[in-house]
């Protein structure tokens, strides 16, 4: 499967950023999808990595798997659709095609998980200064309950950073895939 290439010199531009614009939008559109489904399974995910009190105060290590499989699933759709609808490189070599194609899913990942984490601290932020007087207000936690909420909170975050790695490298693989397919389709149908 070779494309024919040509001399295009540097008119031909590294990167798609429409290409990746539209990845990061349908990983963000996946993994609102895919919590919706997993709380319509009795299932409660916070949105974006950030957990919420109570999140934390019903996670399980379960919990933190299907967390990661969302965000996994998630990058893989968006990281496939940006290495699938970017441009044919014709003066690339094929390294460095493999070399764009990877960059698209890890950048289209990027602007996921940071469009999606703000979004998400710009919508809880006017929620969490309303509880704020309603958790002052209540009993000083035991210490039972402290170590308890740290092991959770670091398990929470344990899962949050193995699923953004994970997320991360496969949303590289999914655009290189995707990218592969693009040049497949255009050097069997010129399309």
């Amino acid at each position: 499967m070779s494309l024919e290439r040509t001399s295009v010199g540097l008119s031909e531009p590294p990167l798609s950023w429409s290409s990746i614009f539209g990845g990061a939008l349908v990983a963000m559109a996946t993994s609102v999808f895919l919590s919706l489904l997993a709380a319509g399974f009795g299932l409660e995910l916070s949105s974006g990595g950030v957990p919420s009190r109570a999140s934390l105060h019903a996670f399980t290590p379960e919990t933190g798997a299907i967390a990661v499989a969302v965000q996994v699933i998630s990058a893989a759709f968006g990281g496939y659709v940006a290495g699938r609808l970017r441009r044919i490189w014709f003066s690339a070599h094929a390294d460095e095609m493999h070399l764009r194609d990877t960059a698209h899913g890890l950048i289209a990942w990027a602007l996921a998980t940071v469009v999606g984490v703000g979004f998400v601290m710009l919508v809880a932020t006017p929620y969490a200064e309303a509880l704020a007087p309603a958790v002052s207000t209540t009993a000083p936690p035991s210490p039972a309950d402290v170590e308890r909420a740290t092991h959770i909170a670091a398990q929470s975050a344990f899962f949050a950073a193995v699923g953004l790695i994970l997320a991360g490298f496969v949303s590289a693989v999914a655009a290189r895939i995707g990218g592969q397919q693009a040049e497949h389709m255009h050097a069997r149908y010129g399309v």
